[in-house]
Parts: structure tokens; sequence; C-alpha cells
């Protein structure tokens, strides 16, 4: 399997400018590490959308689908820390979708990814996953791509969480289909072809996708980042860090 888990958690937002510095801090410093952190997490990836717009795609690739309704992952999602509560309300326009996966090959982290978010016509599903799943394989081998990935979201039955609630109303995506490649190129002919608005509709999707380039900011699994992990366990902030912060270091 090309993605690390049964499941994935794939997010959509926009990030104003003016924050646009500490949310990057933060994200890479304090939430993906603390995600990290959490039994069945095994990956985590934030791209940022090619047309300098401020959108960003995130997807955490998980162990299986009970993660999502974990005791330990809920724990976090309603006790948020001081900086997550600062950083959350920058989350415009969230879209967020908890997934099962559903057809999966080639590498899930590469330059670039697009992703394209649809839902079946109805009584079309099996139609729909059977002609996506034709194309993962040969289109995972094409030049310039390296992976394609179809996930569906299915909502675990919790209620609403804490950070959920600072955001507001978070909307959520159907089927996801996620493309990586090294040529930002190829993704956009595949997205006007094969996975084009009109390729999907004949193969059994509603009409109105919608879809984004995006380059890769940041990937890490929990080994990859295990001693920032073990230091979150330890020691809490009880403030928001600075976002200007700097560590003097002197060499003796």
């Amino acid at each position: 399997m090309a993605l690390l888990g049964a499941a994935v958690l794939a997010m959509w937002w926009n990030v104003p400018a003016e924050a646009r510095a500490e949310f990057e801090d933060w994200h890479a410093h304090e939430h993906i590490p603390e995600r990290l952190g959490i039994p069945g997490f095994r990956r985590a990836s934030r791209w940022s959308s090619l047309d300098r717009q401020g959108g960003v795609f995130v997807m955490y690739e998980l162990e299986s689908y009970d993660v999502l309704s974990s005791t330990a992952y809920l724990e976090h999602l309603n006790a948020p820390t001081p900086w997550s509560t600062k950083m959350m309300p920058h989350h415009h326009g969230m879209v967020r979708s908890q997934c099962r996966v559903l057809e999966t090959c080639g590498g899930a982290v590469a330059a670039c990814a697009l992703t394209v978010r649809i839902s079946p016509a109805a009584g079309r599903d099996v139609e729909l996953r059977a002609a996506i799943a034709s194309l993962v394989v040969p289109l995972a081998t094409l030049p310039g791509l390296t992976g394609v990935h179809l996930v569906r979201h299915e909502k675990p039955p919790i209620a609403a969480t804490t950070e959920q609630k600072i955001r507001g109303n978070d909307r959520e995506a159907d089927w996801v289909i996620v493309a990586t490649g090294y040529d930002s190129k190829a993704l956009e002919a595949l997205s006007a072809d094969e996975f084009g608005e009109a390729s999907l509709v004949n193969a059994g999707s509603s009409p109105g996708s919608e879809r984004g380039l995006y380059g890769l900011a940041y990937s890490a699994t929990p080994v990859d980042i295990a001693a920032v992990i073990r230091g979150r366990a330890s020691s809490a902030s009880c403030d928001a860090p600075d976002p200007a912060r700097r560590i003097a270091t002197s060499l003796r």
C-alpha cells in the first residue's frame, strides 16, 4: 500500500497573508509534532497552493479509520494548546474530510500534488470507483507523476470538538483524488484530461468538482521528529511562542 495506513485525514483552508509566517511556524514546530505523537498517526504532509493565494492542503495518513475517534486524538481536539487556540481562527474556509482509503498506488509525497474533490452521481458509486481504480496504476507510472490515490469521507460518530467550534463551520469533501508528481505540468495535464470535469462526469461523478494544485512545504513521520514529540509530551508551553523567536547558542 502506498499510503501509510487505511485512512486519511484530508484538509483544505486559506491562511491570510498577515498570519502566514506564524501559521507555518506553529504548524511545523508545534501542531505536526503534536499530531504525530498520537498513536496511529503515521505521516503528515503540508502543501501550499501554487497559485500563491494562501491555500493550504494538509494530509495525515493514519493506521486505521478508528484513530479518528480514538481517545488520544479527541483529547487533543478538545483541549487545544494556547498557540493552537490563537491560530485556529486563521483557518479560513476549512474543508475537513475523515476518509477511508479506497485505492492507492505509488508515492504519497512528491514535489507537487493535485487534489480533486468529487461526489458520485446518484446510483453511480460503484461505476465511478471502478473507473478511477482502472486509472490508478497506469497514471501513477506516467512521466512526471509518482502516485494516485482515492479516498472517501465517512464521518465518525463523535460530537463537534473544541477546535471545530473555534474555527466555525467546517465543510466536508466527499470523495477525494490525490495525485502526486515531480512535474506540475504533468499534474495540470491530468487535471484537464483524465481527471477533468467532463471525464469525471462521464465516469459517474456529479458536476462541480473542486480542484487545486499544491507544492510540498513539509512532510514528516513520527520517527523523523521523535525528539520533538518527546519534548512536547514532557513539557507543555503555557503561552504561544513568539513567532520571531530565535534560539541563541554558543560554541565553546
